[in-house]
């Protein structure tokens, strides 16, 4: 039977798309305590099924759909401009196709305005009024108001008309970045992208003995699955080491493994990696928020998959990507193995020197490298002490000097010198687990 919770998020899914959503409102339609009410919002705020918005309230948005990941609800453009919504409030769930920024003359703004299209404009009523007619939302910088005509346009139309107080540019800016955020998110790869599903995998009841065991290994020529309770929440796992020597009619129950590892569809792909390697599992049950079986995934598919995205072009850009494509060898003997890089603006502090985040980056990077050069996997970092000597500041040409301390199959330590004008500016011992590739 499905939990309270459950029950909660079946019902906000299939509450129609712009439906007003309130914690009492929940609270009483399902019999539920006001806390558990909220909690189930808040998942469904993460499950991309509501936005929350300041004087707005939570309303129910349409659930993205992957490759549709870069695209923005005008619900979520209102909070990223942190937006007072003036009319059209029932059209917010609607997704944006494109922005255009209001800097020109009527007519040629409204050759670019289409329906669906967001046009962000200042104190111009005329312009908000054509566009509203046209089918497009507008978004009010300044902080200036528009006429009640408009307004009323917008909430016939069901289309919103935003006023935020920032300017026409550092919202074109704000809204950018907010694409862009949503691209780097898309190039993250989750266990949602490479798990095997339910349907497709083989699993053990409690109820079960042994001889199932034997009779699924022999059909699969697996040898590790997980074990399930009446409710489907995952309960252990069997492996060959636990039924070896068994009689066939004991019960799965009694030669499980209790309390298994377990990811979630939302767990980043490095992280599943990460708990594999440390606890050199091969196997793990994916499972939901009640921890009910979802599917899945092996190291075989992580690795695989691991593989396949250092092959990916990148589209949108994080500091580590930055700080991996500004970083050139500069000699490649392994005996004096140095990488060479620019401090450029994105990599420094607030007070214009290279931050501490951006060392480790390149600490991490160097090492990495240097370990590829000797034919060894991925690594995976177990500790890192940093001593920052000098402060480095913007426009410094650094030289990264990493060095093998110890190495043995599945485990590497590497001293990292940071040079800047032939003097020593920081330096790092880096202990990591490496994967075999």
């Amino acid at each position: 039977m499905a939990t309270k919770h459950e029950q909660i998020l079946e019902h906000i899914d299939l509450l129609s798309v712009g439906s007003k959503i309130s914690v009492r409102g929940i609270a009483k339609a399902l019999n539920v305590s006001e806390g558990t009410a909220y909690r189930a919002i808040k998942e469904a705020e993460n499950q991309h099924l509501v936005s929350t918005i300041e004087r707005v309230g939570t309303i129910r948005i349409e659930k993205k759909k992957k490759e549709n990941i870069e695209r923005l609800t005008f619900a979520e453009i209102t909070k990223v401009v942190d937006g007072q919504v003036m009319g059209g409030r029932e059209g917010l769930h609607k997704t944006l196709n494109k922005f255009v920024v209001g800097a020109m003359k009527l007519e040629a703004m409204m050759r670019y305005t289409e329906a669906g299209s967001l046009l962000i404009v200042g104190n111009r009523t005329n312009a908000h009024e054509l566009a509203v007619k046209e089918g497009a939302a507008v978004l009010v910088t300044g902080g200036f108001d528009t006429t009640d005509k408009v307004k009323k346009l917008a909430d016939e139309k069901k289309l919103p008309v935003i006023s935020t107080s920032y300017d026409t540019f550092t919202v074109a800016t704000m809204i950018n970045r907010a694409i862009y955020d949503q691209l780097i998110k898309k190039e993250i790869v989750l266990v949602d992208d490479i798990y095997t599903p339910l349907e497709e995998a083989s699993f053990l009841k409690t109820s079960e003995d042994v001889s199932r065991w034997h009779e699924l290994n022999e059909e699969t020529q697996h040898s590790r699955y997980p074990v399930i309770d009446a409710n489907k929440r995952v309960v252990g796992m069997v492996t060959s080491k636990d039924v070896i020597n068994q009689e066939p009619n004991i019960r799965i129950e009694k030669v499980m493994t209790k309390n298994p590892m377990t990811v979630q569809t939302r767990t980043s792909l490095t992280n599943a990696a990460h708990m594999m390697v440390w606890e050199g599992i091969e196997l793990m049950p994916v499972v939901d928020q009640a921890h009910k079986l979802q599917g899945i995934v092996s190291r075989q598919d992580v690795l695989k998959a691991l593989q396949n995205l250092q092959r990916q072009p990148q589209i949108g850009e994080t500091i580590d990507d930055l700080v991996s494509n500004q970083l050139q060898l500069s000699e490649e003997d392994i005996e004096d193995f140095t990488l060479e890089t620019t401090v450029t603006p994105q990599m420094t502090n607030q007070l214009g020197t290279l931050s501490y985040g951006v060392f480790t980056s390149l600490i991490t990077e160097a090492s990495s490298r240097l370990l590829s050069k000797h034919k060894k996997g991925n690594l995976v970092v177990e500790n890192i002490s940093l001593l920052f000597i000098k402060p480095v500041q913007l426009e410094s040409v650094i030289e990264i000097k990493p060095q093998l301390l110890e190495i043995g199959r599945k485990f590497a330590k590497v001293d990292v010198e940071v040079h800047h004008n032939k003097s020593i500016v920081g330096k790092a011992l880096l202990m990591a687990q490496l994967i075999d590739r």
